[in-house]
């Protein structure tokens, strides 16, 4: 049987003040199995907030049932909340404390005992080791969020949880950040992801679910989603320019887009590429070279959003 790191039944909240009643989260049921990195995708104001807030004891669910790593939130929310290591959106630091200060109060409030701290290992691994003594608000956007991170780690999660950990980030960081979230899920931690860089998702993570107005609208292996497309598109650069494209290609829709390239749009379930080859050298055409571009965790993402909205 799978184990579950957290496990969602019908999790419901509604917001509610004497001007409007908001359905932030609707019936909503998920399950992320231990050892995963999990993308947890959806819409601005899909709830994505709302349930991690409620998973950080933030927010107070109306009605559902909630477990970490089979820890009960109505039984032992203390406990729960142990699992857990949540890097925010907001950077929220004190910036009166060094980087070393920083990680060690916070290991305090976690009851870490010192003996069994690794504040120096962390700092290390998140590349802060010159940054050790620096105050908080001398750091960089960029170190501002491997602080974040560090926090998180402090007491050794089981499950990390990145809200857009990536945010203003640039590519070199972005880069080190996630080999470090690789290596963390090696030794066994499961990492959920909630980000806008969808290609983020597509490169890191194992399942993905899909939330939009507070449901579950869909969740699967990555693999499986990203065949629910299976349109492909193929450029044919050809050796010699042509007038016009030739009429065995007419049942492509082939559209010539340069005086020698040729594309085409394909279902993969209706035709080969190989066909299509096949026609372009008995039109008498020589090809220089192809390109092949299949479908995107981004292409997925609208697919599936625009479908359950239409």
């Amino acid at each position: 049987m799978t184990e579950l790191a957290i496990d969602i039944k019908n999790l419901t909240k509604i917001y509610s003040s004497k001007k409007a009643t908001k359905l932030a989260v609707d019936d909503l049921s998920m399950q992320i199995e231990k050892g995963k990195i999990f993308g947890l995708l959806g819409p601005n104001g899909a709830g994505k907030s709302t349930f991690i807030n409620i998973l950080a004891g933030i927010v107070n669910k109306t009605s559902g049932a909630v477990k970490v790593t089979n820890i009960d939130l109505d039984k032992d929310p203390v406990a729960l909340r142990y699992k857990l290591g949540i890097v925010p959106q907001e950077i929220m630091i004190d910036p009166f404390f060094t980087v070393k200060e920083t990680l060690e109060i916070y290991a305090g409030y976690f009851g870490v005992p010192k003996s069994q701290r690794r504040t120096m290992e962390i700092i290390k691994a998140l590349g802060l080791a010159d940054k050790v003594n620096a105050k908080s608000r001398q750091l960089s956007g960029g170190m501002k969020r491997r602080l974040l991170v560090a926090k998180a780690l402090v007491h050794n999660p089981d499950i990390l949880i990145l809200y857009e950990p990536t945010a203003g980030v640039d590519v070199e960081l972005r880069t080190q950040l996630w080999e470090y979230v690789r290596d963390l899920n090696k030794q066994g931690m499961t990492i959920v992801l909630t980000t806008h860089y969808l290609e983020e998702a597509q490169e890191l993570c194992d399942d993905i679910a899909i939330i939009n107005e507070g449901k579950v609208v869909v969740q699967d292996k990555k693999a499986n989603l990203m065949k629910l497309l299976d349109n492909k598109e193929i450029v044919i650069s050809l050796a010699e320019e042509i007038k016009k494209i030739p009429k065995q290609l007419d049942k492509f829709a082939a559209e010539q887009i340069a005086i020698d390239e040729i594309r085409i749009n394909y279902k993969t379930k209706e035709v080969a590429v190989g066909d299509i080859l096949k026609e372009i050298a008995a039109a008498g055409l020589d090809i220089k070279d192809i390109s092949i571009q299949e479908p995107d965790l981004e292409d997925v993402f609208r697919f599936i959003v625009n479908r359950k909205t239409a």
